[in-house]
């Protein structure tokens, strides 16, 4: 206070205010970081990513689905954004996965189809699990701060007779519930040694529930903390095994057909009705950040209107494959009610934009495939900047499906408003003016041999430089 009181005796009389605001500033700002100011900064938001399993583009009612009416799951829509070319990273399960946790294309580490036995990867030319090594978004989360759970399907790495799998907490979770395609499987769900059976004291039906309900104890527990939770339900993923009614005339035998399928989606939509009316019990609601998608597209697709008439189906680089309903809520944050047909974004693109959200910094040394598009899950459209990029499969022998004119050739890319596709040697080129086409019936790639010639330099520019297994041929 002394050296203060000589510094004002030689000053102008006129700096007197100001040098009085000025200290007045500074011992504020040392209480606010004292702690001692009554108002504290806000915790930094709860992020709860649903993923779907083998969900269609149509299959909610909010996406003009017909089958099913899905009011729980419109509630996101209503009180939030929904994003109509939202791109997972691949047509199937284990590398849509993969690129949704790492914000990397799937192939950079050698994920191309679904993960099966040793022998089965290895003819797939593909890993037997997912490297630890490699950038997870929980474990940026966890670094930052947050507590972190994944209850749900994994499918990265375990199960069959790959028995070395990494855990999940080297992928950075601090809790898990899990089911047979796992490092952990839960015993409650995995009676034998297989994804499901009748012997389950979980039974199928009741799946989705068990998961809703893990994931609000996690919650509950944790309130007031940030949370960030993987819930990844194996619904609506065949077989379709509805709850019995007792009515042995109109229960659906069948596990894979269409009456099956309603039933089940009907039940799934009610769970997810208990989650947001659990989170809202909890008080929570407001500072909770929801993202609702799919891994990748239906299967069967019943005639395509499982996927809005979109060409393919799961397994395909067709549209139906591969575009998934996005629905996201923060109040307050997010506007409501509002649908976004334009801006194209890709699942590898959450991983950037939820860190910008919640205020996190990701480490320079990260080189993800996505960017940042915050702004427009906060409802600001905008186009893309970034080329998109697809593999399925690296040889004949693993995919033979889908059949028919929904088996895709197996590299793509997306480039502003047009797709080009192709197979790995060249062949079967195709290309969409997907604003114009989006079911994919009028290839353009002879009358529009410039651009095709571009995007195919670009394609196998990029399909040069995936990495290959050591052991691969």
């Amino acid at each position: 206070m002394k050296k203060i009181c000589c510094k004002l005796s030689c000053t102008s009389i006129y700096m007197l205010p100001v040098l009085c605001f000025l200290l007045l500033f500074k011992m504020t700002a040392a209480a606010a970081y004292s702690g001692s100011d009554k108002e504290k900064p806000k915790q930094a938001p709860n992020i709860i990513m649903i993923l779907t399993d083998d969900m269609g583009y149509s299959d909610l009612s909010c996406f003009g689905g017909q089958l099913v009416s899905t009011p729980n799951i419109n509630r996101l829509a209503k009180e939030g954004v929904a994003l109509t070319r939202y791109y997972s990273a691949a047509p199937i399960c284990s590398p849509s996965r993969a690129g949704l946790l790492t914000g990397m294309y799937p192939g950079r580490w050698n994920f191309c189809t679904f993960l099966d036995t040793r022998k089965h990867n290895r003819n797939a030319e593909q890993a037997d699990f997912l490297e630890p090594s490699a950038p997870s978004m929980a474990r940026f989360f966890k670094r930052a701060g947050y507590i972190t759970g994944h209850f749900g399907k994994w499918h990265m790495g375990g199960g069959r007779d790959v028995l070395d799998a990494p855990g999940f907490d080297q992928y950075g979770f601090d809790e898990h519930i899990s089911t047979y395609e796992s490092p952990d499987p839960d015993p409650n769900i995995t009676a034998t040694n297989w994804i499901w059976s009748d012997k389950d004291s979980i039974k199928r039906w009741d799946r989705t529930q068990y998961f809703v309900d893990k994931t609000l104890d996690f919650l509950a527990r944790h309130k007031g903390q940030s949370c960030f939770v993987n819930l990844w339900p194996d619904d609506v993923h065949t077989p379709w095994v509805p709850k019995p009614d007792g009515d042995a005339g109109t229960y659906p035998k069948n596990r894979e057909e269409e009456a099956a399928f309603k039933r089940v989606l009907k039940e799934y939509d009610i769970q997810i009705g208990r989650l947001l009316d659990g989170i809202k019990q909890l008080g929570i609601e407001e500072n909770t950040i929801i993202v609702f998608t799919s891994d990748n597209g239906p299967l069967p697709s019943f005639r395509g209107s499982r996927s809005g008439g979109l060409r393919g189906t799961k397994l395909s680089l067709y549209e139906g494959g591969i575009r998934m309903p996005f629905l996201i809520r923060w109040p307050h944050r997010i506007p409501a009610g509002k649908m976004d047909t334009t801006s194209v974004v890709s699942a590898m693109d959450l991983l950037p934009s939820f860190a910008k959200m919640a205020g996190i910094r990701l480490p320079s040394s990260y080189k993800g495939d996505g960017y940042d598009r915050s702004k427009v899950f906060e409802g600001k459209a905008s186009s893309r900047t970034k080329d998109l990029y697809w593999e399925y499969g690296r040889n004949n022998i693993a995919y033979n499906y889908p059949k028919g004119r929904d088996k895709s050739p197996n590299l793509a890319i997306r480039s502003g408003d047009w797709k080009f596709l192709m197979n790995s040697d060249g062949s079967d080129q195709q290309l969409y003016y997907i604003p114009h086409d989006p079911r994919e019936q009028h290839n353009k790639a002879t009358a529009q041999q410039l651009i095709a010639n571009e995007l195919k330099k670009k394609l196998e520019q990029w399909w040069r430089s995936l990495p290959r297994l050591a052991n691969s041929n």
